[in-house]
C-alpha cells in the first residue's frame, strides 16, 4: 500500500522528473497494490501534474485499487486538471471497476475541534 496527498504524490513525481529518475519513481509506486490518493482536487493541478497524474493512473488500470479521498463530484474533476478530456479520460478509468462510496454527515474534525470546547 502508497498513501500519499494528490500534493504530494506530484511533488514526489515532478521531483523525480527533474532528477532524470521517473522511470524509477513509476516502478517504485507500482509495486504496490493499493494507491491511496488523498485531498484530490483540494488544490488546481496545472498540466504537468495532470500528465503525471494520469501517467499513474492508467497505469494502475486493471492492475491495481486506487482510493481516491475527495470532495470533488466528477464533474468539477476538469476544473481541477484543467483538461476535460484528461478529466474525462480519468474518469472513464476510474468509474470502469471503480466503487464510489459517498460519506455524509456531520465531520469529525468538526466535531472535536479544540476551538470549540
Amino acid at each position: 500500500m502508497r498513501f500519499f496527498t494528490a500534493t504530494g504524490l506530484l511533488m514526489r513525481l515532478r521531483r523525480a522528473q527533474q532528477e532524470n529518475r521517473l522511470d524509477r519513481e513509476l516502478a517504485s509506486i507500482g509495486k504496490a497494490r493499493l494507491l491511496i490518493i488523498d485531498e484530490f482536487g483540494y488544490l488546481p493541478i496545472d498540466e504537468e501534474g495532470s500528465r503525471l497524474l494520469f501517467q499513474i493512473i492508467s497505469d494502475s488500470y486493471e492492475t491495481r485499487s486506487i482510493i481516491y479521498t475527495t470532495n470533488i463530484e466528477f464533474s468539477g474533476w476538469g476544473r481541477v486538471l484543467g483538461d476535460k478530456n484528461m478529466a474525462a479520460a480519468l474518469i472513464d478509468r476510474t468509474v470502469h471497476h471503480g466503487r464510489l462510496i459517498r460519506f455524509e454527515g456531520r465531520s469529525y474534525r468538526s466535531e472535536h475541534a479544540l476551538m470549540t470546547k
